[in-house]
């Protein structure tokens, strides 16, 4: 039994992780909510008992064996490495740490074994990646094995919750009518498609795709992988969508990609075009899975594949995937003795 803390409990992602840890039924012996002043004194309710949010102290980590963060890149700056000096292991869900060289970045399905040193050990620091990376590569690496990947071309349809409580808000009020004169999405996204998350860079693409092309091969150990990504905002409440072309080095069989995703870890098959059955959001909301479907050969193109990949932003690409993350460690890691201090 392992106490937990998460850092950002009373947000979006906070509060999935709460649910996510209950309902996989990770052994918790106390959880240890933490957030901000604004937040203190909030009461969250766990395994039947309640707990009242506290702010991060050096204190508060020296009993804690987990620490799932989720209050952004800034917070995660200031807290991941006092939290990992005082001996939690920090699973970090922002952006802060996702390209440093010595922290893993982890999808379970996908890249486990790099959580642990070459002795063996934990790495004190590992990484959650970006929800949109996290659905692709969990589907594409079966692929990979297969067929050796050149090139990835995707356009993401991500959904406002991508944004947090407030980019939720933001698509109900103006549903409801309200104008603003900053919109939380940069433009309306009531009745609206925005072709841009995040801040663009100088090279003319936006920091999220930026993550998309450096993450995929960090996973995939890959850096020859190839990756043109456009990622877009859309009207949607929860559920990001992808539309996926890959290009393949070896010749592949239709029926061997089936198998492949059918057998992959984590991965829903969902592609029946005689009943229009196919992933969308509105269906994968509340669930851990990866779905897949609209598989289909590219025949303007030599050894190429289309995809259109679903899953929950909140939970496997964000809240499920730092739990199972932990889920690793369970059995790796002794639970510490000293009492959390509050």
């Amino acid at each position: 039994m392992y106490r937990v803390a998460i850092l950002g409990a009373t947000g979006l992602v906070g509060r999935t992780m709460i649910q996510v840890l209950e309902e996989r039924k990770f052994p918790v012996s106390e959880l240890v909510p933490l957030a901000s002043e604004k937040s203190v004194g909030e009461r969250l309710t766990f395994n039947g008992k309640t707990y009242t949010v506290q702010v991060p102290s050096k204190e508060v980590f020296e009993a804690v064996d987990i620490a799932l963060f989720s209050a952004g890149a800034s917070a995660s700056k200031v807290w991941a490495k006092i939290a990992a000096d005082a001996g939690a292991i920090v699973i970090d869900n922002s952006s802060a740490f996702r390209m440093e060289k010595d922290v893993p970045l982890v999808v379970p399905e996908v890249n486990p074994e790099t959580m642990f040193k070459p002795e063996g050990s934990l790495a004190p620091i590992i990484a959650n990646p970006n929800c949109s990376t996290i659905q692709m590569v969990v589907v594409l690496k079966p692929l990979h094995d297969a067929f050796k990947i050149k090139r990835v071309v995707v356009s993401t349809y991500q959904s406002v919750t991508g944004k947090g409580k407030k980019g939720l808000q933001a698509l109900e009020e103006e549903i409801a009518g309200k104008k603003f004169e900053t919109y939380m999405h940069f433009h309306p996204i009531a009745f609206n498609v925005v072709p841009q998350v995040d801040d663009f860079t100088e090279n003319g693409y936006t920091k999220e795709e930026m993550k998309m092309i450096n993450e995929t091969k960090k996973i995939m150990g890959d850096a020859s992988i190839q990756v043109s990504p456009t990622t877009v905002r859309v009207p949607v409440y929860g559920g990001h969508s992808e539309s996926v072309n890959v290009e393949f080095e070896k010749p592949f069989e239709l029926e061997a990609v089936f198998e492949l995703l059918h057998r992959a870890e984590g991965v829903k098959v969902v592609d029946n075009p005689s009943e229009r059955r196919y992933p969308m959001p509105i269906e994968v909301y509340g669930k851990d899975e990866v779905f897949v479907g609209r598989i289909r050969r590219d025949f303007s193109r030599e050894n190429a594949l289309n995809l259109w990949i679903v899953a929950d932003n909140l939970r496997k690409g964000a809240a499920t995937n730092a739990v199972q993350i932990a889920e690793r460690l369970v059995g790796k890691l002794e639970p510490k003795t000293l009492p959390v201090q509050s």
